[in-house]
């Protein structure tokens, strides 16, 4: 009866041990090669002593240069520049300052969830293999915080930290290697390619939303409409029998900080040109979705145009990070 004890009491502190380890911030992925793109996906997985999140901020260190975070919906995005401590090629041009610090400010994510919060960039000037940390801070409301920026010494395990920031292994680059910087993640899920269908003389293609996390409510995504037309359109509005409502937004950055407003009179499609719905700029928010969208599902919705009518159409959905899958 003692050993039994004594197992179950070694196998509760065990597993004790492992869930503290990873109630954390941390990153999905923690190693990249230096010279290539990295979406730094910070996983924020409880809020301040039982108080929800209402605002994070990340620093951004030295050698994460171009940085460009994902807005989300319902938190407002402030974007810190200022000069980096060396210069940076960037296409063949030199650049010597950029993003520090993002902020997502505004927002309320209970302590019963977590969620992310993404910033893509690029990992650049290191020559050998060398561990660099993104202090992140949660503010809950204006009296609790808890900020994540212990730093292991040499030797020492993250692990043994209270309240380690979140880091990244950097690799020197692969020989030949360049940077391809992954366009269609810093844009959220620009290359999505849905189905085309046709609605008069508009053509509605790329079609992509994003995977959501569990227990969310709330979506986003977004398509290509070109008009080929001679007329002016209007989208008036989107429907899906997977949200309890769909409304069009539209992001726009006032003062360095990223503010969402809802479109009452619709989008406009002017007549031989071609807008885009994607993260950042103008976008769908599914609203009191039923079962959060799953990488790999489809997601039918019906469009209302002014002239052109209405058109049934479906959407890709790709990873909750942004990137998303060919529609099939």
């Amino acid at each position: 009866m003692t050993q039994t004890r004594t197992t179950l009491l070694a196998i509760a502190l065990s597993l004790g041990a492992a869930a503290s380890a990873h109630a954390h911030a941390s990153f999905e992925t923690d190693e990249v090669a230096s010279e290539s793109s990295f979406k730094a996906v910070l996983q924020v997985p409880h809020g301040c002593d039982g108080k929800a999140t209402t605002e994070v901020q990340v620093k951004l260190p030295e050698g994460f240069v171009f940085a460009k975070p994902q807005p989300k919906a319902g938190w407002e995005l402030e974007i810190i520049k200022g000069d980096y401590q060396k210069s940076y090629d960037n296409h063949g041009k030199t650049v010597t300052s950029g993003p520090l610090e993002i902020r997502w400010k505004n927002g309320n994510l209970s302590d019963d969830y977590y969620d992310t919060f993404v910033i893509s960039g690029k990992i650049s000037g290191f020559d050998t293999e060398t561990q660099i940390a993104f202090p992140v801070t949660q503010l809950c409301g204006t009296s609790s915080k808890v900020v994540w920026d212990e730093i292991a010494a040499e030797g020492q395990s993250a692990h043994s930290l209270e309240h380690p920031a979140p880091t990244v292994t950097v690799t020197p680059a692969q020989a030949g290697g360049h940077d391809h910087h992954d366009m269609a993640a810093m844009a959220g899920m620009g290359n999505a390619d849905g189905a085309p269908v046709k609605a008069g003389s508009l053509e509605i293609s790329g079609g992509a939303v994003k995977a959501m996390l569990p227990g969310a409510k709330v979506g986003g995504g977004g398509f290509v409409i070109k008009n080929e037309g001679s007329e002016d359109d209007t989208l008036v509005s989107v429907e899906s029998a997977v949200a309890g409502r769909v409304e069009l937004h539209e992001m726009t950055m006032q003062n360095d900080v990223m503010k969402m407003r809802k479109l009452e009179s619709g989008i406009a499609l002017p007549a031989g040109e071609t807008v885009t719905l994607q993260s950042g700029g103008l976008h769908l928010m599914f609203f009191d979705v039923k079962k959060p969208f799953a990488e790999g599902d489809s997601i039918p919705v019906t469009l209302t145009f002014e002239k052109a009518g209405k058109v049934d159409y479906v959407l890709a959905v790709g990873n909750a990070a942004g990137g998303a899958q060919k529609h099939k």
